[in-house]
């Protein structure tokens, strides 16, 4: 039964791909930061652990601790459709080794999964479908503005 429930909630065609996920600090300063850190670290162990494939391909170290973003890439058999119910703002409640008073700080760090796409995905933009307006500023100096709006933003076709 159980083996049935897991097949249900991966059916989705890109479930089965593996995943990009990129971790952001919010807000909570260098607290926020340190909370990233330790989300970034349970994920990778938790890669480890099912044997997945990690590459880090984005890491900017926090101001005293920890990270302001990091972006991990995630190879394996069915590693979006497990970490895509990860997306969203976490929070953490503790007390603050960085603060001298100790209190309480309330932490938050955004975490986004999205599919990592190969190749056998197509993209084709119809260029009749992409509009180009230019406007003259009325502002001092007069520059030009470019405003593009792209009707339809594309049609995906997967090969069979």
């Amino acid at each position: 039964m159980e083996n049935l429930e897991l097949k249900n909630m991966l059916r989705r065609e890109e479930d089965k791909l593996g995943a990009v996920l990129k971790i952001n600090s919010g807000a909570g300063g260098t607290e926020g930061q340190d909370w990233s850190s330790m989300l970034f670290r349970m994920y990778q162990r938790w890669c480890e652990s099912k044997g997945y494939k990690t590459t880090i391909t984005n890491w900017q170290d926090g101001d005293e601790a920890g990270i302001k973003t990091a972006t991990l890439q995630v190879e394996g058999d069915y590693a979006y459709g497990y970490l895509k119910s990860e997306n969203g703002v976490h929070r953490l409640v503790r007390v603050s080794p960085f603060n001298a008073q100790g209190k309480r700080m309330t932490s938050f760090a955004s975490v986004f999964v999205v599919p990592l796409v190969d190749d056998s995905i197509e993209i084709e933009v119809n260029q009749s479908d992409i509009t180009w307006d230019t406007f003259r500023s009325s502002g001092a100096g007069g520059q030009n503005v470019i405003r593009w709006k792209q009707e339809y933003v594309c049609i995906i076709n997967t090969k069979t």
